[in-house]
């Protein structure tokens, strides 16, 4: 085979430290991953057939959750198999793939954790205006920006990616991401790096800033407010809080992790690459299902028409 196609099979050697109780981690993954599915799913059920919930905040919730639904089927049946074979590799072109789906991932939960802020941020701070300001219009194409910005972003650094010549082909992962594959080439990659920064810094920096900043405004106009103003607006906007600070801080370990990957033991490293694909996409639905008032209460409906129903 030549070395330098574009068919080139990578090994995924990270799966060696899972090696010895891969039916182990199959089992939990599979369980990660149908949870993932099932919390998502429901949730997302729920928003779309209740039409008391056909609002703009239920609208940026449902988008979040499919999202994180997105995002963990790119990763997971990949990983799933991966466990049940006795080699673990990958064409280039699938590589490139599921590198394209994670990092727009990522990027669209960015965006569209800072688009739920700015819906926060109106309700709270200009209620009167809300209805002319967040329209179901406006939050389409928020939606589409949310989606189109982080996939082109992704797309221009893939593209120059799958022009690099490969000389290398084992990545110590156990799913495939732009830098690894980056470094693999024998290529001057010093474009492709630029860029790398470039794109990171626009898809993460401004959503993280416009959120804080909401967020200061917000604190601002509660602190001028009543108790129960307060107690209100914590309410509302804790889950979006909480989903925000969860997906931050892990993907702060996955940024960690490509900086320290060499000095840190294999197993941890393993860990903080995969812990943004385990814990957001679980606690979203969760956060939302079981804070968000309306969405609970239709939850527990649904659980209790199923219990009569048996």
């Amino acid at each position: 085979m030549d070395l330098f196609t574009n068919t080139s099979f990578i090994t995924l050697t990270g799966h060696i430290e899972l090696e010895k109780y891969r039916y182990v981690y199959f089992i939990v993954c599979l369980f990660v991953y149908l949870l993932i599915v099932c919390c998502n799913i429901l949730v997302l059920f729920v928003i779309y057939t209740d039409k008391h919930l056909y609002e703009q905040m239920y609208v940026f919730i449902a988008a979040l959750l499919l999202n994180s639904l997105i995002g963990a089927t790119i990763f997971y049946p990949k990983l799933l198999s991966d466990f049940l074979s006795e080699t673990q590799v990958i064409s280039r072109d699938a590589c490139i793939f599921q590198s394209f789906f994670i990092y727009t991932y990522a990027g669209s939960e960015f965006t569209l954790l800072s688009a739920m802020a700015y819906d926060r941020y109106v309700s709270i701070c200009k209620p009167l205006q809300y209805s002319a300001l967040v329209k179901i219009s406006t939050c389409k194409k928020l939606l589409f920006f949310c989606w189109i910005v982080p996939s082109c972003e992704t797309g221009v650094g893939l593209i120059l990616t799958y022009q690099l010549k490969l000389c290398r082909f084992k990545i110590n992962r156990i799913y495939c991401n732009n830098n690894v594959i980056v470094k693999l080439s024998c290529d001057n990659t010093s474009i492709k790096t630029s860029y790398g920064m470039f794109a990171f810094s626009v898809a993460v920096f401004p959503p993280v800033v416009f959120i804080i900043i909401s967020y200061i405004q917000i604190l601002n106009i509660c602190l001028k407010n009543s108790k129960d103003f307060r107690r209100k607006a914590l309410q509302t906007c804790f889950p979006h809080l909480f989903t925000f600070t969860c997906f931050t801080v892990t993907s702060c370990f996955e940024i960690i992790n490509s900086w320290l990957e060499a000095r840190l033991p294999p197993v941890f490293s393993l860990l903080m690459s995969i812990i943004n694909l385990i814990i957001p996409p679980v606690i979203n639905p969760v956060i939302y299902g079981l804070k968000m008032q309306e969405i609970r209460k239709r939850i527990k409906r649904i659980f209790w028409k199923t219990k009569i129903l048996f």
